[in-house]
Formats: C-alpha cells, sequence, structure tokens
C-alpha cells in the first residue's frame, strides 16, 4: 500500500505539471487507473487512496471485478478494451464508460442491450495508424459512424475520442491528429468534448495535445502480475 500511493502520488505530481506547462486547470483531466491481470484487492486499495475511475481491457475481468466491488462508493469502471458485439450485453451491464466504438455494428449491440436504461456514455476509438488491423475507426469514416450513432443508437451518449498512439511515431504528432479528429466529431455532436489519450509512456504529450482523460497503468499499478 505505501509503495502504490507513493506511486499515485508520483504519477499525479507530473500530471500536475505537464497541466500547467500547458496552460491547463488540474479539473481539466480525469485519470484513470488501468488494473488490467491485477486482483480486485489493487482496486479497493486505489479506492482507499481516493481514485474513483478504473479501466479494464477485458470483459471478464471488468464483469469479476465490478461484481466483487460493486459496494465502493463513487467508482466509474472504463472499458477500454477491444469491444466484440457477442459480448456487448455483458459489457453495457458492467461499464459507466466504453472507450472502444469502433464500427456501427458494436454501436447497435451496446445501444440494444439496455434500451431502457439511461444511455451509456461512449468515445469513438480512432486507428492512428496505416494498420487495418488496429482497433478504431479510420480518420475518414469518423463522422460517418457519429452520424451513425447520433441517429440510430438512442442507448448511447457520445463523449469524444480514444486513441493509442503508435509505437514508430513520435507520440505528439500522433495526438495532434487524434485533436483533429475531436474537432470532426464535434461537428456531429457538439457536446462530445472528450479526448481519451495518454498512457503511462505519453500521457505529458497527451496532455498537451488537449487530452481530457489518461489511462495510466504499470507507472501506478506497478508491474503486471505473472499470468503464467
Amino acid at each position: 500500500m505505501p509503495d502504490l500511493a507513493e506511486r499515485l502520488a508520483d504519477v499525479d505530481a507530473r500530471i500536475a505539471t505537464a497541466m500547467r506547462a500547458s496552460g491547463r486547470a488540474p479539473g481539466e483531466v480525469t485519470r484513470i487507473v488501468v488494473t488490467k491481470f491485477h486482483p480486485a484487492r489493487l482496486v479497493a486499495d486505489l479506492h482507499a487512496l481516493g481514485v474513483r475511475d478504473v479501466g479494464e481491457n477485458r470483459q471478464q475481468e471488468l464483469t469479476a471485478k465490478r461484481g466483487d466491488l460493486g459496494h465502493l462508493d463513487g467508482l466509474r469502471w472504463h472499458f477500454i478494451g477491444q469491444a466484440q458485439t457477442n459480448k456487448a450485453r455483458a459489457v453495457r451491464a458492467s461499464a459507466d464508460v466504453v472507450h472502444s466504438v469502433d464500427r456501427p455494428r458494436i454501436a447497435d449491440a451496446l445501444s440494444a442491450a439496455d434500451p431502457d436504461g439511461d444511455p451509456l456514455d461512449v468515445l469513438v476509438q480512432v486507428n492512428l495508424t496505416d494498420d487495418p488491423g488496429r482497433g478504431g475507426v479510420r480518420p475518414a469514416d469518423l463522422e460517418p459512424l457519429a452520424v451513425h450513432i447520433a441517429d440510430r443508437c438512442a442507448g448511447l451518449r457520445m463523449r469524444g475520442v480514444m486513441a493509442v498512439a503508435p509505437l514508430d511515431e513520435e507520440p505528439a504528432a500522433a495526438f495532434a491528429r487524434l485533436a483533429e479528429a475531436s474537432v470532426a466529431l464535434r461537428s456531429v455532436a457538439p457536446a462530445a468534448t472528450w479526448i481519451s489519450a495518454g498512457m503511462t509512456g505519453d500521457f505529458v504529450e497527451a496532455i498537451s495535445a488537449g487530452a481530457t482523460h489518461l489511462r495510466i497503468g504499470s507507472a501506478i499499478t506497478g508491474p503486471r502480475p505473472d499470468r503464467g
């Protein structure tokens, strides 16, 4: 617990420094702690330290951890992995925010999973590479997907865009393109101002480019456990 508290404080201090350097107010960014492969007890420890936003990449982990920790007040669960249509109902049941909507079929499935509930907050994932196998919609297809969600997915609330910076490119250049994608999305949904970008190795560059949500894992949680 002391080590965890120290790592959390260190990252928060680095975030605050980057926000000041960019001329931004501290309240303009949400720090999401990614707890992939870590046990539920780590999430409980983070909650005790004041963390209220956690992220999971896998539906099974998201479902299990939320089931174990549903008693914790104010905890928001962010699903940041690639969503599959056959798991849309399970994701919808456990996530407060889904960061990875990248095609009409998954948008439709998430919307239909709980037609009578409150709208689910979603972000459109943008592929910043030339690899069609990577998750995310191509920038050229972003606006048509946004129109589809706005017109046909009453169960969803578009919040913004998300992306992962390519490994073979300077993060600043990639995040600049994501900022352009955010502008394009807001031409369809003016209130969709969130930009989910930045991980352990590049969150400073993401802040400089206007990120509103950071997805930070190992710098806070420590190395992922050996899964055998």
